[in-house]
């Protein structure tokens, strides 16, 4: 019996079971109890890495319900699910760069220190992670944290109906496609510019660095989604051509 293994490595475990697309529909989790049987170590462990989870954005919790992968249901998910049919990722991306500026600039003058801790954690970890899907998870969880932090619900609402759109699966491959080692430093140079503005409560270097940060990761979605338009039969990449 391994009861004593390392709280990092049951991190791990937990974050492979999220990513194996073997958990419920609704992404619930197994008990503490299950849980622990399975990896074979103390629920406390257990505990402490859902805890760490939960502070990251990859996991809530529902009293009496359980644990639950991502983010809680959103009333927009609904609406995302009927929008999605009519709308591409360039109309996403747009939209995007509309809100998420907006949301670094309140994040300059609402987040807490300790959240901006997390800010950075979560910029290290994807940096740090060598797993696609694991990147991407990262990736939304450092966005998500931001648009929590700026403490502007009708804003928040804006984004988690776009965040429930871009979790299409075949976007998400798309987005893993158009990262590499050398784009995964940029973006990691670019979410470390964002962080520092946040920090030092400057709300126009935090605007224009977000804005920034997406102008490049648009650009390369548009260059992967030009070639994925050729082989996936799908009007989500498609791109509408001016005039």
């Amino acid at each position: 019996m391994n009861r004593q293994a390392p709280p990092g490595a049951v991190k791990d475990k937990l974050m492979s079971l999220i990513r194996s697309g073997t958990l419920r529909p609704d992404g619930k989790l197994p008990t503490e109890r299950e849980l622990a049987d399975r990896f074979d170590v103390g629920r406390r462990h257990i505990r402490m890495a859902l805890n760490e989870l939960e502070q990251d954005g990859l996991v809530w919790r529902r009293q009496g319900k359980g644990t639950f992968a991502g983010q809680p249901t959103d009333p927009t998910g609904d609406l995302a699910d009927r929008i999605i049919g009519d709308t591409n990722a360039l109309e996403v991306m747009e939209a995007r760069l509309c809100i998420e500026p907006e949301l670094a600039a309140l994040c300059a003058k609402r987040m807490l220190p300790d959240e901006v801790d997390r800010l950075r954690t979560l910029a290290q970890r994807q940096f740090e992670s060598a797993d696609p899907q694991a990147v991407e998870l990262w990736d939304g969880s450092f966005h998500r944290l931001i648009a929590n932090c700026a403490r502007n619900k009708p804003l928040l609402t804006a984004f988690s109906l776009l965040d429930k759109i871009r979790a299409n699966p075949q976007w998400v491959s798309i987005r893993a496609r158009a990262r590499d080692g050398a784009s995964l430093r940029v973006t990691h140079s670019e979410h470390v510019m964002i962080i520092e503005s946040i920090a030092a409560r400057h709300p126009d270097s935090a605007r224009t660095a977000m804005r920034d940060h997406l102008t490049t990761r648009f650009d390369a979605l548009r260059d992967e989604m030009d070639a994925a338009a050729d082989r996936l039969d799908t009007a989500f990449f498609r791109m509408e051509q001016d005039g």
